[in-house]
């Protein structure tokens, strides 16, 4: 197989703006230092947000107080309904309530993991320092954090950890946090600081002399391209696990912005790194992959096995046998066994990699043979069954919804898929893609901050850039701005790019194909999970993109899009779909091109002999950043080179 899509380095400066000093005074200094707008010259500027999760919604939200206008897009009829990319879980803080030796710098060294996800020193310490506002903030917002116990906060450890600092919600804290977000963004909105725009869909940036002016939008209702100026842009718009084909709640998200963004030059950083998580329901029927519905806490009080012998296995998939008929002596606790230190505690591409083996060994237990159980027999008996029916209720309701078993009795099916995804557009310490007036929150970015995005990481970093980031640094970048008036979107950079959305949508309207949006996206997820998922060969990305390429040619000429004015979800889809091959030839590229395991990227060809990750820290040591080049040229590569001050750069080991 030839090496068509291998390419070389170009070698480019790239400047991510950290300032100076220790990285525990990095923020304090920047803060001394940034430029600061007049309150009163705030209400002149004009500052686009587009997605209203929770970084979207917390920074139209703190913009908006600060006194800036603001207009905020959703996709949404309501910016209630923005799919959090946590919705179960908790969200970490370096609070400590417990006393049981938590601190900024632990959280800090465990999200960065002896960088593990390539993300940067800096950043990822000023996310464990803002942590513990976060938490004040959501209280003050009426976030119920753990009021059934009394009104303390309750907090326990979570993947990987080994302290207490994942705060827990009561309900799902995902989406309660999104509430506290949607509650501060409503007032504001009330108060005539953010003007809201529900169900648009942003397909493309409007530059003006080298700078980000606007956007142009899809009205989702009546079909209108719309123009919408602004002095800078915020994209806050998710991540790409939807390239994957999730098939539940997530099906609307998107990478279309980013997407947009980076066709006009934004690098798009690290898209190699997405997170599986090994909670999931199952591959079911057809469908590919699902989102997860499980709390990663799960993992904390169920146990991971198999059955030890293949006889059992047999009987389990015929049916003769249930989970719960296999004796202790006849499991393999296989996580417990390979990690006796952390056991269920290991990260999650651990997991997900050692639940892969066990299945592609013969020992899954559904009828795909592609599942093992997670049970709570002994959390039940030593905690009781109304304390797991209060921590984990509404979870096991849902499984039993979707599975028809109950988990109280029999345990847990799960298998690993695509969660979150840890590239995303590159930003600079300031949020602030190359692409200047640009900028990029929440998993949009590249998880430049929340290095290990797993949900507690990934709460944090949305909320930490909306609330405490955003509002210092966008400052920086609009001082300047004061004396530059506001545009109308009658500019002809804006005719041209209306021009060009327009002609877009006529082109895939008019192919008038056999095939369906859903079946095209379906084939994708397909792909991309056979060859760029949890595990990769260089081999595979190869067959991964040619694939891709022939399955673009078949979208290109032969999907069906209906003709409708106005709501036409079809249109939609499509649009996006076209988005998710540039984004699925990204992750297969980087992935091919970082010869290394690391985090959340796997490579068969480096692996220890004990079939773990093996780094390598002299030559991977950087963030990859992807340059644009046309629809049928390959993209360029540049490095960002990281440099560790505060920790030493090494493997972890979950062993000992």
């Amino acid at each position: 197989m030839s090496d068509k899509y291998i390419v070389p380095v170009t070698e480019k400066v790239i400047d991510s703006k950290i300032p100076e000093g220790p990285v525990a005074e990095k923020w304090t200094n920047f803060k001394a230092h940034q430029k600061l707008v007049n309150p009163k010259n705030k209400r002149k500027l004009d500052v686009i947000v587009v997605g209203t999760g929770l970084a979207g919604a917390s920074a139209a939200a703190s913009l908006g107080e600060m006194g800036f206008k603001v207009k905020n897009f959703c996709i949404q009829d309501s910016p209630r309904r923005a799919h959090s990319i946590a919705a179960q879980g908790g969200i970490n803080a370096a609070k400590n309530y417990q006393n049981d030796g938590d601190s900024v710098y632990r959280l800090f060294y465990d999200t960065v993991k002896g960088g593990d996800y390539r993300a940067r020193e800096a950043n990822v310490y000023r996310l464990a320092e803002v942590s513990a506002s976060i938490i004040d903030q959501c209280v003050a917002q009426g976030v119920p954090f753990a009021r059934e116990y009394g009104g303390t906060l309750a907090n326990r450890s979570f993947g990987g950890v080994q302290v207490s600092r994942t705060f827990y919600a009561k309900g799902q804290t995902g989406q309660q946090l999104l509430l506290g977000a949607y509650s501060a963004l409503m007032r504001q909105v009330h108060e005539g600081t953010v003007e809201l725009y529900t169900r648009y869909e942003m397909l493309d940036v409007v530059m003006i002399d080298g700078r980000a002016r606007g956007i142009i939008a899809r009205n989702l209702v009546t079909g209108a391209i719309e123009r919408f100026a602004a002095h800078c842009v915020i994209l806050a718009t998710g991540g790409y696990g939807n390239a994957y084909f999730l098939s539940t709640n997530a099906m609307g998200c998107n990478c279309s912005a980013a997407i947009a963004a980076y066709k006009h030059g934004a690098y798009f950083a690290n898209p190699a790194y997405v997170q599986i998580h090994p909670t999931c329901i199952p591959v079911h029927g057809d469908k590919q992959s699902k989102l997860t519905l499980m709390s990663e806490s799960l993992r904390n009080d169920g146990r991971i096995w198999v059955p030890k012998f293949k006889e059992d296995v047999e009987k389990l998939r015929s049916g003769e046998l249930k989970g719960r008929d296999i004796p202790e002596d006849r499991r393999d606790y296989y996580l417990e066994r390979r990690y006796p230190a952390f056991g269920n505690l290991v990260p999650r591409d651990v997991a997900s990699r050692a639940a892969k083996e066990r299945c592609d060994a013969g020992f899954g237990v559904n009828g795909t043979g592609l599942a093992v159980f997670l049970d709570f027999q002994q959390a039940i008996e030593d905690f009781g069954r109304d304390a797991i029916e209060a921590r984990y209720g509404n979870l096991f309701d849902m499984y039993e919804e979707i599975t028809d078993e109950n988990p109280y009795e029999n345990p847990m099916m799960i298998y690993p898929a695509i969660h979150y995804t840890m590239g995303g557009l590159w930003v600079d310490y300031e949020l602030q893609t190359n692409i200047p007036g640009l900028f990029a929150a929440g998993e949009c970015n590249f998880s430049d901050h929340g290095a290990n995005r797993l949900g507690a990481s990934a709460l944090m970093q949305g909320l930490a850039d909306g609330y405490f980031v955003l509002p210092y640094t966008i400052q920086n970048y609009l001082s300047d701005q004061i004396t530059v008036g506001r545009f109308t979107g009658k500019e002809p950079e804006f005719e041209k790019a209306e021009a060009k959305v327009k002609a877009r949508v006529e082109r895939i309207l008019n192919i008038n194909g056999k095939r369906s949006v859903d079946s095209i996206h379906k084939e994708l997820g397909h792909i991309m999970w056979e060859y760029v998922g949890m595990a990769r060969t260089k081999e595979g990305l190869q067959t991964a993109l040619d694939k891709m390429a022939e399955l673009k040619k078949e979208f290109e000429n032969n999907v069906f899009v209906p003709h409708i004015d106005g709501v036409n979800i079809e249109l939609e889809k499509a649009l996006r779909l076209e988005d998710f091959f540039t984004m699925g030839q990204l992750v297969a590229m980087d992935a091919l091109n970082r010869e290394e395991s690391c985090g959340g990227h796997f490579r068969e060809e480096h692996q220890t002999e004990e079939g773990e990750a093996k780094r390598d820290d002299q030559g991977c040591f950087y963030v990859s950043c992807w340059e644009y080049q046309g629809e049928d040229a390959l993209p360029v590569k540049y490095k960002e080179p990281l440099k560790y001050e505060a920790i030493e750069v090494k493997t972890r080991n979950y062993k000992v």
